[in-house]
């Protein structure tokens, strides 16, 4: 387990929420990278209403992480039906939220890009969308999760409720 995940410990608080495959989140993380650099290509390459319409289809992914959780992501639930049973089992849990958490600053990044380009800023769009790539990048890649760093330090802080 790498040092940005929560894990998922004994106890009541732990026995109330199922942890999840710490891989989910990075098969996730992969994908949007992937979705999120073909913005910035498109951005780049003059495509930009393509860019645009993109970026607001993975903001609307993003939200519905964060709202939906992690578990009911579409992104998670393709893991867990097509790519977890092919899989040995995690040699650990972790706790999902703070990569739902992680889900809500992504949407945060890719709607203010929305916004800004709804606002006539031409460059937000590649620029959200290169900001929002290098968290998926890191989080697919060496599994550090930006989001979740941030809902770590919230927590340690005691900034966010029922942490």
């Amino acid at each position: 387990m790498s040092s940005d995940r929560a894990p998922v410990t004994a106890g009541p608080a732990a026995s109330a929420r199922q942890g999840i495959d710490p891989r989910g989140p990075r098969f996730g993380a992969a994908i949007t990278a992937t979705l999120l650099l073909l913005v910035v290509v498109l951005a780049v390459a003059g495509a930009a209403p393509a860019a645009f319409w993109l970026l607001v289809a993975i903001t609307l992914l993003f939200a519905w992480g964060a709202i939906a959780g992690i578990r009911r992501h579409p992104f998670g639930l393709l893991f867990a039906k097509l790519v977890r049973p092919r899989l040995a089992p995690p040699a650990e849990l972790e706790d999902p939220r703070p990569p739902t958490f992680a889900q809500g600053v992504g949407f945060a990044v890719a709607f203010a890009g929305v916004i800004l380009a709804l606002l006539g800023v031409s460059a937000a769009v590649p620029i959200a969308a290169a900001i929002a790539f290098l968290a998926a990048f890191l989080n697919a890649v060496f599994g550090f999760c930006l989001g979740c760093q941030v809902y770590l330090l919230l927590a340690r802080a005691r900034i966010l409720p029922g942490t």
